[in-house]
């Protein structure tokens, strides 16, 4: 193992060294940054009406507020991934978590809704710096496949955790201080990683990394962002041309961003890596794997807030529950490979047991809270476990030189993964609630569980009830829908990962 403090980039030794203590608490460090980017996607669910109060922001700027994070961090994932493989992962993660951090602080005292937007923004920069940095030193840093393995399932569960906690520490937070309090919890992170990120963490860098290929950035961006925007935009709003329009042109600038990397001599994202044992199977996986991650969660929040009636915060308390399994999932399948099981098929059952999660949604009525709870437990079991597995295959098939490209791509894979199954599964039960509702039901009752929740508190005493429950067996009626579609799914993906990833055979290192 080189020396950590050495100011040289180098590439890790070629022979599996086994990681030490210097190594394990190094990815305790970084695992702060990572939890911090993935909760700061749901850390304003609960400070969103105390920053309206505060700033005023226009409908539109609050939209901004919310969105801009994860446009900017889905946006430049690629573009990041590459830049840490030239210049160097530690020195990137560095330079992101003082952006990261010094964004946490403007945007915790913002005095305007613009300002509060530009620092998001910001935010999502350095975000983008920091989990391709992450993923990329764990590589680096533990060359033994086993060893590997296990420090990329911790990195899987803090990622998946992170979003779920994210939302009830904002509830915590808002609740006793003010709402800035929400991005300050960010610094004391930042600064810890700033002072033993050069101590710990060894520098690493692509030795040969060519000319950077800034056309491909933009390219990149142009193809990214209005895909996500489009099929973020869909559920809720349904498929309107603009969102269409979007998603075309999206895709249009996806084929000139692969045309250019097939053909420049410097590609930002080579071609030769697709060709690598194991990566691409493991890329189109972990997308199907987020589609069915996200395309659950969207109900399920609902359902505790709409059809149970809980409140914000009660319903963020109780999602927190299903997370405690996700802890036991990642190191119980990395077990499973260690003692022989074929990863096709660990991978495989890490399907089938979402599929499962999906099937006990079918069965659930109008007041299931335990089933739920139990059915979105078993979901991210399934989940965890096969993104685990999938990452740890894709990062042992990619080249050690470009870590960075390699974990950035899987990344933007999930992001692209979540939108589509919030964008498809969404509208399925979208469908299915407005087909469930009689025509005589006010028209905003019959396009959504909030309209009808808003209808009714309208209404006299009985006839609101009657919507309310009308509404609230219809939702449920399309989440019975959806969740059919999804077990269905994550069947199908079963079979194909059982199939594609049979005689994938990856070398432990390069």
């Amino acid at each position: 193992m080189t020396n950590p403090t050495s100011a040289t980039p180098t590439a890790p030794p070629t022979s599996a060294t086994r990681a030490g203590r210097r190594e394990w608490t190094a990815l305790g460090v970084l695992m702060l940054p990572l939890l911090l980017v993935s909760m700061d996607v749901s850390v304003l669910y609960f400070a969103t009406p105390a920053i309206s109060a505060d700033l005023r922001p226009s409908g539109t700027q609050q939209l901004w507020i919310f969105d801009i994070y994860g446009f900017v961090l889905a946006g430049l994932l690629m573009t990041m991934g590459a830049l840490g493989d030239r210049i160097g992962r530690r020195k990137l993660l560095l330079m992101g978590a003082a952006a990261f951090g010094g964004a946490s602080l403007l945007a915790a005292y913002a005095n305007s809704a613009e300002t509060l937007i530009a620092a998001r923004a910001i935010l999502g920069i350095g975000g983008a710096t920091l989990m391709p940095s992450t993923m990329a030193l764990v590589r680096t840093m533990f060359t033994d496949p086993g060893q590997r393995a296990k420090a990329i399932g911790l990195w899987s569960g803090v990622m998946t955790g992170g979003i779920a906690l994210g939302s009830v520490m904002s509830g915590v937070l808002v609740e006793h201080f003010w709402w800035g309090s929400v991005f300050l919890v960010n610094l004391p992170a930042m600064v810890l990683l700033l002072v033993l990120g050069p101590v710990l963490l060894p520098e690493s860098r692509n030795p040969e990394p060519g000319r950077f290929d800034w056309v491909s950035v933009p390219l990149s961006m142009a193809a990214v962002l209005p895909v996500i925007y489009g099929l973020k935009e869909i559920p809720s709003e349904g498929w309107h041309p603009l969102y269409v329009v979007s998603i075309t042109v999206g895709l249009l600038f996806a084929a000139l961003f692969v045309r250019r990397q097939r053909t420049g001599a410097s590609p930002l994202v080579p071609p030769a890596l697709f060709r690598g044992h194991g990566f691409t199977p493991s890329l189109v996986l972990t997308l199907v794997s987020a589609f069915g991650m996200m395309g659950s969660a969207i109900f399920t929040t609902q359902y505790l807030q709409s059809v149970l009636g809980k409140s914000p915060l009660a319903a963020a308390l109780w999602s927190l529950l299903p997370s405690v399994f996700i802890g036991v999932a990642a190191p119980l399948t990395t077990q499973l490979v260690q003692r022989g099981v074929n990863r096709a098929y660990v991978v495989a059952g890490g399907f089938a047991v979402t599929a499962a999660g999906y099937a006990l949604l079918a069965f659930t009525g109008t007041d299931s809270l335990l089933l739920v709870l139990a059915a979105a437990g078993v979901l991210a079991c399934g989940v965890v476990a096969v993104m685990s597995q999938l990452t740890d295959l894709a990062m042992s098939s990619a080249p050690v030189e470009r870590a960075g490209t390699a974990s950035s791509l899987m990344e933007t894979g999930t992001e692209f993964g979540g939108a589509l199954g919030m964008a498809v599964l969404g509208s399925i039960g979208t469908a299915l609630y407005r087909h469930g509702m009689p025509a005589t039901a006010p028209a905003e009752a019959r396009e959504t569980l909030g309209g009808a929740l808003a209808d009714a508190a309208r209404l006299p005493g009985g006839a609101g009830d009657s919507l309310l429950a009308t509404a609230r067996e219809a939702f449920t009626g399309g989440m019975h829908g959806v969740a059919i579609a999804g077990a269905v799914l994550l069947a199908l993906a079963a079979v194909g990962a059982a199939v594609s990833l049979q005689r994938i055979e990856v070398r432990a290192d390069h």
